[in-house]
């Protein structure tokens, strides 16, 4: 079994956090062409990288944005979503 070590409650199973996907902004839709949208929804860099992704925790339910490898899987950080508040996992 896998955990997390969250801020507000310590350490926790990672199943009771559900994926809610990568954190990145989206282009402007008032000036973007429908091929950068496009290429916004579509098409992902697929190699591995560290990226920030949202997390929600059920039980309390708070969103957490957690740094994770898409490599080795490792969570290198864990924050609230709402606060910045950052904490090493």
């Amino acid at each position: 079994m896998k955990f997390v070590t969250c801020p507000s409650l310590g350490r926790r199973a990672l199943s009771e956090f559900t994926y809610g996907g990568r954190l990145e902004r989206e282009p402007d839709q008032e000036t973007v062409s429908e091929k950068e949208w496009a290429d916004y929804v579509f098409y992902h860099n697929g190699a591995p990288q560290t990226q920030t992704e949202w997390w929600y925790h059920r039980p309390t339910g708070i969103w957490f944005l957690f740094e994770r490898n898409t490599l080795t899987d490792r969570i290198t950080q864990v924050e609230f979503a709402n606060k910045g508040i950052a904490h090493e996992a």
